[in-house]
Parts: C-alpha cells; structure tokens; sequence
C-alpha cells in the first residue's frame, strides 16, 4: 500500500496564505476541476454559500517535490509557537558564508511576499549549518535551512 502526505494548515485566510506558500515553495494553487475556470465558477456551481467560498485552499507541486498542503479556515487565531514547522531547503550541499548568503537571499524574497524574519542563527559545525527562523503572513514559524 502507498500513502501521500498532505499537510494541513489552520488558518485566517486560507486563500491568501496558500497563495503566500504557492510563491515561498514555487507551486501552485491547485487548479479548479476540469470544466471550470475558476474554484469561485466551480462553487458557485456545487451550490456552496459565497461566505464558504473561503474556507479552504490547496497548494499543489505539479513536480511532485512537496506534499500537498491543505489551508483550512478556523475560528480560532494562532495563540503560541508551532509545535511542528516547515523548513525550506534553501541552501542545501551550501556551507558557511555560501549557506548564509543562500538564506539570507531567500529570506528576502520571502519577505517581498509577506513573510516576517524572526531570529538568524549563526553556523555551529559539526551539528548546525546555520539557519533562519521566519514567520508566514499568519505567523506560522517556520524555518530556512
């Protein structure tokens, strides 16, 4: 038996925040199922209530390099740290000030698109590399290794 992994997000603004991760890991929104040009046509479509058409968003890797990730709206804002984050692999087989340049590059294009930068963590060898912690538009910690 085979099994995919999707990751699910609570969030806000699930059509915003996927369209923030779509940009940050070079995906894409999913596409709308065949026959529509747009997901408003297909809930429209489906009879689903225009307050709903926000409820849920997925970001897709046509390259298959990501899990697929699911935004779902929640009642609730984020109150603490993540207990699980992402880390984007910006720099890998990079090291030391190569690896820095690296992530420093990245992380200012994810701040162009709405990311916040948190903390910079300088290397440490043998075990650190050195890393970048940031945060999404919701502040979803996550980190740039």
């Amino acid at each position: 038996m085979s099994r995919d992994i999707q990751i699910t997000v609570d969030c806000a603004d699930p059509a915003a925040l996927a369209a923030f991760w779509a940009e940050a890991l070079e995906s894409q929104i999913q596409p709308p199922p065949e026959g529509f040009a747009s997901w408003s046509e297909a809930l429209e479509a489906w009879g689903v209530p225009p307050e709903e058409h926000n409820d849920a968003s997925l970001v897709t890797d046509p390259a298959g390099r990501v899990p697929r990730l699911y935004f779902q709206r929640v009642p609730e804002a984020k109150r603490v740290k993540n207990r699980l984050h992402l880390d984007l692999r910006a720099a890998p087989g990079l090291e030391a000030q190569e690896r820095m340049s690296a992530l420093e590059a990245e992380a200012a294009r994810l701040v162009s698109i709405g990311a916040t930068r948190l903390e910079r963590h300088e290397p440490a060898p043998p075990l650190d590399g050195g890393h970048i912690v940031m945060a999404d538009p919701e502040g979803n910690e996550f980190c740039l290794d």
